[in-house]
């Protein structure tokens, strides 16, 4: 007998099928029957739970960065803590992070070009806004975007050999200099 799932189970199951096939294959490729295989289920309960593919893809893109507090974070140590933030979060577990399925789309999709734009306008630029001051933020959070996605891109996508070799410390320790030098530019 298989253990039966509560409605947010299988919510859960669903989204993360949804991620990794959208990551995998992008929109276009991807289809309700296939991510209803993966989660095993009914491909009835994926259309129950979101509607369409267009709403499933939507709830997969949802990105909340949990960004902390930048305005609490010591000028010197801003760059390293980004960097920080956004590897812990990759390395937990890069095939349910929506933030990577939604670069991987990004590129050939305009629905998640669009929410990839939105998410760094609504959640990057205010924390930067709170320890950089609203007229550098909005300088700076494309520039410091570009950084992190970039190591997103060569890490978690590409998988760069050079850089997949790195620790999460030595990323850091190689990345926040540059991200340094970014945020101090005028």
């Amino acid at each position: 007998m298989t253990e039966r799932r509560s409605s947010e189970q299988t919510r859960a199951v669903i989204l993360r099928a949804a991620r990794e096939r959208f990551a995998a294959h992008g929109y276009e490729r991807t289809t309700i029957r296939a991510v209803a295989a993966d989660a095993e289920i009914d491909p009835s309960m994926v259309m129950r739970y979101f509607g369409s593919k267009e709403q499933l893809f939507d709830a997969a893109l949802a990105v909340d960065l949990r960004l902390p507090d930048l305005g609490a974070v010591p000028a010197g140590e801003l760059p390293a803590t980004l960097v920080r933030h956004f590897v812990q979060r990759w390395e937990g577990d890069p095939a349910d992070d929506a933030l990577l399925v939604l670069l991987r789309s990004a590129v050939t999709n305009e629905r998640a070009a669009a929410r990839m734009r939105e998410v760094f306008a609504t959640q990057v630029a205010p924390a930067l806004a709170a320890a950089l001051g609203p007229e550098r933020a909005v300088r700076t959070a494309g520039l410091v975007s570009t950084q992190l996605l970039g190591l997103a891109l060569a890490r978690y996508l590409l998988r760069l050999p050079a850089v997949t070799a790195l620790t999460p410390d030595d990323l850091v320790a190689g990345l926040a200099p540059a991200l340094a030098v970014t945020l101090a530019a005028d």
